[in-house]
């Protein structure tokens, strides 16, 4: 399938609600006469049986030509109101698709993400990680867990106890507090869930099938940045998978894991992002990037990358 450019895809739009418009107008434009005429032949019709009910009563020979004017006239107002249903439902199907041309056509000029030249000029140099004794030192999020370069987490538990005394400690709060949890350390830390355990009546077992259930609930850190690369219907038809798998081996993802080794991005497969006209895409982070290949896709990783040291 061939992907259509920006402005192929603009013409195709104003083509097809150009069109549609005409169509609705000319609707339109019909049933009105034929309101019209058929007031004004109404009025003649009305007189012509008049005058034929009146020469009945002198010719009695006139009743056939009667009878044939009634039926004359039942067909036309049968073939009328056959004519005005058709010309109806092709008015409501051209408003459809004006209307779902136009709706395209806003999306296409409020979704076009910028280039990577535009991403590279207004991105900020990455800032210098604080390092301390022992290695190099990242905070994944506002107060979660700190890694060292050996792997090591250093889990701040005073957040789960302060969780648990809010939520309760029965087990109808384990959905509540692991929601907490996930929002706090942006996964769900092995410690903070012992410690949950060891607070409350909820049971391993519990917190193991909620955590699997649910799949907004992650086991293993995230990475600073996240990338949802999109697998709707219109992505993967454009290339969504291979973009998927150049991007995992490009950051040397592992087949059973989402976050590369420097825990810098996490790939993620979605189902739609809502951006089918900007396929195939994909998002890092708040950012959209539309319209991709696998080495644009990889391109785009690197621009968010920090340069490594000479």
């Amino acid at each position: 399938m061939i992907a259509m450019t920006g402005s192929t895809q603009r013409n195709v739009g104003l083509a097809i609600a150009g069109g549609a418009a005409i169509v609705v107008l000319a609707c339109i434009a019909v049933l009105a006469a034929d309101m019209i005429a058929a007031r004004r032949q109404a009025s003649l019709d009305d007189q012509r049986l008049e005058d034929l009910v009146e020469l009945v009563k002198t010719d009695a020979a006139a009743a056939a030509e009667l009878d044939a004017e009634h039926q004359r006239q039942t067909d036309k107002s049968v073939q009328r109101e056959l004519r005005k249903t058709r010309v109806t439902w092709t008015l409501i199907l051209a408003a459809v698709l004006f209307l779902a041309s136009a709706k395209w056509l806003v999306s296409l000029r409020a979704q076009r993400p910028p280039t990577l030249n535009t991403s590279v000029a207004l991105r900020a140099p990455p800032p210098t990680r604080p390092r301390k004794a022992g290695g190099d030192v990242r905070s994944h999020s506002a107060g979660g867990p700190r890694v060292s370069e050996l792997g090591e987490q250093e889990i701040d538990l005073s957040f789960v106890d302060a969780i648990v005394a809010k939520e309760g400690c029965d087990g109808e709060a384990a959905v509540p507090i692991l929601q907490a949890i996930q929002a706090h350390y942006g996964y769900l830390p092995d410690e903070a869930l012992q410690r949950v355990c060891e607070l409350t009546e909820i049971e391993p077992s519990q917190i193991a099938g909620v955590s699997a259930f649910y799949a907004r609930f992650r086991r293993s850190p995230v990475g600073e940045h996240v990338v949802k690369v999109c697998h709707g219907t219109a992505c993967h038809v454009t290339g969504a998978r291979q973009i998927t798998e150049e991007i995992r081996r490009h950051l040397r993802i592992a087949p059973e894991e989402d976050t590369d080794p420097e825990r810098l991005f996490t790939v993620d497969r979605v189902a739609c992002l809502g951006c089918c006209s900007l396929a195939p895409v994909m998002m890092i982070d708040e950012e959209t990037v539309g319209r991709l290949t696998p080495g644009s896709a990889c391109a785009a990783l690197d621009v968010v990358r920090p340069e490594q040291p000479a």
